[in-house]
């Protein structure tokens, strides 16, 4: 379950490459998120995931996809970001006909910003891994919850409960 925010984080004001499928067309642009929110009046729901098309990232960003409505009718937006390129964005979108947006941070910027890059053991070796995240932000851009090294599965459910859906 996200937390209430402890930490003390503002949406950034850097161009951040985005993926968005509209009415089925992959669309690629440069946005601020501090902007995005501004622009929407809504509240901002941003999650870190290790990489496209692995099992547990899919799994949260289907169940984000099927779950969009209800974050609507709550008045959040929800973007995925990862270290994944642009194409690879476009070819998750599209082999699994997802709704959200996913921001391209290959240059690790905005991991950077919001602190997800951590060191992770995988089969006894020591790497620089992206951390599982949540960031929730308010429609005035102030973070709400934060939660780091979440399990993917079941997420969605236990993030509504959060919000009071």
């Amino acid at each position: 379950m996200a937390k209430p925010a402890t930490e003390s984080i503002t949406l950034p004001d850097f161009p951040v490459a985005i993926v968005r499928n509209l009415d089925g067309h992959l669309i690629h642009d440069d946005i601020s998120l501090k902007e995005l929110v501004q622009h929407t009046d809504k509240g901002l729901i941003l999650y870190f995931y290790p990489k496209d098309d692995t099992p547990g990232c899919t799994t949260q960003a289907t169940e984000f996809t099927e779950h969009l409505n209800v974050f609507d009718k709550l008045g959040y937006d929800i973007v995925g970001v990862s270290r994944d390129s642009v194409e690879s964005h476009k070819k998750f979108i599209t082999k699994y006909d997802l709704q959200i947006p996913l921001i391209s941070d290959s240059d690790e910027k905005l991991c950077q910003y919001f602190d997800v890059i951590k060191e992770k053991n995988m089969y006894g070796k020591t790497t620089m891994g992206l951390v599982r995240s949540v960031f929730v932000f308010d429609k005035d851009g102030t973070l709400t919850h934060a939660q780091r090294n979440l399990r993917a599965k079941g997420y969605t459910e236990r993030l509504l409960d959060t919000l009071g859906a």
